[in-house]
């Protein structure tokens, strides 16, 4: 196969260079990934995230999703909770996840397990979304078997006839299938690319009990590339 090898320029990340915590150090690289994204189209989603969870059998699913919540607890994701990964979760709620920039040779990866995001800030979410984003979580049961294209056209169709007039005051309930998860590291890798695959590997790794801004509660290291 023919590949066209791109050799990483990136300026990578030194130990001199993090903020104090990890926390801190994920809202600069988010924030930086979103200002480039403004201005550039080698950023089309800054907030895409992959989300990785492990079946009844043991293998592996992968799939990105978009980041929409992010504190100092850990970043967060909205899903149907009935989909393959809303199962796989509730089985097993051990998860891996990764923000990846390869314009400018970055990528953030957690390790952890998830927890289920308060009702509330879901429903804050959710009135949030675009009027049609709104019907579509009512649509779509998602990774749901289905047999056409028109088919799910017409469910929402339907939703759209059951949510008119609610709809213009911005009132789409949550639909009671819907919900967030938000991922609880236990590990955070900032890698930064750079010449000659000398890439920089920079991991937090818990240590106590606190949240994502508490120093104390994470061990500093640096991974070989």
């Amino acid at each position: 196969m023919d590949h066209a090898r791109v050799d990483y320029t990136g300026e990578g990340l030194g130990e001199d260079q993090l903020e104090p915590t990890a926390y801190r150090q994920i809202c600069r690289w988010v924030e930086e990934a979103n200002a480039r994204a403004a201005v550039s189209a080698d950023v089309p989603e800054p907030m895409a995230i992959s989300v990785a969870t492990v079946d009844a059998e043991g293998c592996p699913n992968v799939r990105t999703v978009l980041m929409r919540f992010l504190d100092e607890r850990g970043p967060g994701f909205v899903t149907c909770l009935t989909s393959a990964k809303g199962q796989e979760l509730a089985a097993n709620p051990q998860i891996a996840a990764a923000l990846t920039w390869p314009a400018m040779f970055r990528a953030i990866r957690f390790r952890g397990r998830v927890e289920l995001i308060e009702r509330a800030e879901v429903e804050s979410y959710f009135d949030s979304r675009p009027y049609g984003s709104r019907i579509s979580a009512w649509t779509s049961r998602q990774s749901e078997p289905i047999g056409s294209r028109a088919e799910l056209e017409a469910e929402y169709e339907r939703r759209l006839a059951e949510f008119p007039e609610r709809a213009a005051a911005g009132e789409v309930p949550v639909p009671p299938f819907w919900g967030g998860y938000r991922i609880v590291p236990d590990e955070v890798e900032f890698w930064g690319g750079r010449r000659s695959r000398l890439h920089d590997r920079i991991v937090f790794t818990r240590v106590a009990a606190g949240s994502l801004d508490d120093a104390g509660a994470w061990r500093i290291h640096r991974r070989q590339p």
